[in-house]
């Protein structure tokens, strides 16, 4: 039988950007829990968490003090507890990021491994002394700009951190480290957790000979800075795979939990992270929908090369939003978001959200004096800031789209006015109306939840495809292009759902006819 996580659809709060109840700009814990009944309305199965752990708050929570405990901007551990049990009440999964490649630098274990050479925890972390004519170790660098080692004054040694100089790298060579972070897991799953997204799990280990990173011949100006370098020793050591089935051994300990991973790697590489004998991470996120050009003959490549590269008896899944990349709406504009939509609800293996997505929300332009990310902050003036993607949610028309009764931590779009949850509720055609008639359609079918995947020829803007459970057969067309086309086809059936939201049980026969920018879903005869 089918796992939750296999059946379900993941759908990703930012807490700082969901819901504010105590009017302080900032989302929490009980601002989630107010609107658990919309996302259970929304039929979601599974809310994964952004950290809400204590933090300095240097990268908004992926910079961890305590792994053991709740920030107090977002409330307390009895509002977790309280969030857990209400969610699960309401047939609602939660899943929690976990940070385990770096802590905060005012985490206790580094503030005692910066003490002293000989500290206990020392080696914890990854310290290394100066080059021998002085200056770094290596020429590692970090993912958000400059080198990634910092040198520690008091003991003449530099650590490494893979992110800001606020973020020290712990040290998974150090069975002490493994332990005390397996420990943080069965904390969380004993309150109840559903699961755990893992951050940049593909850096976790680092080489043991400390070797220079080659250049990369094609990095150019504007792309992100660690990209100048081919992550050959910093990231997707092969050590790593131990450490990924470790990890998944401390989750197997507890029923029907799953582990999920941040990994952005070429297919060939992201596929290895399901593990021997799938004894690593049941879910390796798929970021190809997130990187990919938006044409429908590579987008069609992508999706075979995908499947086909799978190892036997993996379950699939796809991304199409997070908090560190453009919305999907901003990408490929309104119109193929709804076309996107379509697609994620309808390919094979399990679909993650991110909040905002199923309102068609863009990504926003924040003014240089309201950046807060820290990314931005350092390499300022190449686009590659995550603030716009991380907005408040867009709730209603009234005063700050009733995301809170103070000044929001970022701007809200000027569209929050019509483009809002209340509005688009109300709205036989709205983006939020067809997510919901999406999932209701998926959730209503085996074909669509379960059932196997087989590509239809096509050519041009049209991308097509089978989904088949039993007797029970859909034809998803998808028009990605501005321009409407009919398109023969040996198929016959019942129109079951259009993006445009206007067309229904219309018999279909022997030949497609698809309008600009629309995707339909035929339940065939």
């Amino acid at each position: 039988m089918a796992s939750w996580w296999q059946r379900g659809i993941i759908y990703q709060v930012y807490p700082r950007s969901f819901q504010d109840t105590d009017g302080n700009g900032v989302g929490d814990l009980r601002g989630v829990l107010d609107r658990l009944d919309y996302l259970a309305g929304l039929r979601v199965d599974a809310i994964w968490l952004s950290p809400v752990y204590p933090s300095p708050m240097k990268d908004f929570g992926y910079d961890v003090a305590d792994y053991v405990d709740i920030d107090p901007l977002f409330g307390t551990l009895e509002d977790f507890d309280a969030l857990i049990d209400q969610a699960h009440r309401r047939g609602l999964k939660l899943i929690l990021d976990y940070v385990p490649n770096h802590t905060s630098d005012e985490h206790p274990w580094f503030m005692d491994a910066r003490s002293s050479r000989n500290s206990r925890h020392r080696d914890w972390y990854i310290w290394r002394d100066p080059a021998p004519g002085g200056g770094p170790p290596n020429n590692w660098l970090s993912h958000f700009g400059g080198s990634a080692w910092e040198l520690d004054a008091d003991s003449g040694q530099y650590y490494y951190h893979s992110f800001l100089p606020g973020q020290p790298d712990l040290n998974w060579r150090n069975p002490q480290v493994c332990a005390a972070m397996h420990d943080v897991l069965r904390f969380w799953l004993k309150r109840g957790v559903d699961g755990f997204r893992v951050d940049v799990l593909w850096l976790l280990i680092k080489d043991d000979q400390f070797r220079d990173n080659p250049a990369n011949p094609a990095w150019r100006p504007g792309d992100s800075p660690v990209s100048a370098q081919i992550m050959l020793y910093t990231a997707d050591r092969p050590e790593v795979q131990q450490v990924v089935a470790d990890l998944r051994r401390v989750c197997d300990e507890f029923e029907d939990r799953v582990l999920i991973g941040e990994i952005y790697l070429p297919l060939e590489r992201l596929v290895a992270y399901y593990g021997a004998d799938l004894s690593g991470a049941q879910l390796p996120f798929n970021f190809q929908l997130l990187q990919a050009s938006w044409n429908a003959r590579g987008l069609a490549t992508l999706i075979e090369d995908y499947e086909a590269a799978l190892p036997a008896g993996a379950w699939p899944n796809w991304v199409l939003g997070n908090h560190d990349r453009p919305r999907i709406a901003t990408r490929v504009g309104i119109d193929q978001a709804r076309v996107a939509a379509m697609l994620l609800l309808t390919l094979r293996g399990t679909p993650t959200l991110y909040y905002g997505d199923e309102l068609g929300m863009f990504d926003v332009n924040i003014p240089p004096e309201l950046v807060q990310d820290p990314f931005e902050k350092r390499v300022p003036g190449i686009g590659l800031g995550r603030d716009p993607c991380r907005t408040p949610m867009q709730w209603d028309g009234g005063a700050q789209g009733g995301f809170t009764s103070g000044r929001p931590w970022l701007p809200l779009d000027p569209d929050y006015a019509v483009v809002n949850v209340e509005a688009q509720r109300s709205d036989s055609t709205s983006m939020l109306t067809l997510y919901h008639r999406l999932i209701e359609l998926r959730r209503s079918s085996s074909a669509l939840t379960l059932g196997g995947y087989q590509p239809v020829a096509m050519t041009g803007d049209l991308l097509a495809y089978i989904r088949h459970s039993g007797t029970e057969r859909f034809l998803i067309a998808l028009n990605l292009g501005a321009e409407p086309h009919a398109v023969a086809t040996p198929h016959e059936g019942t129109l079951a759902l259009s993006t445009y939201l206007d067309r229904h049980a219309e018999p279909i026969s022997r030949e497609l006819h698809l309008r600009a920018n629309e995707g339909i879903v035929i339940a065939l005869s």
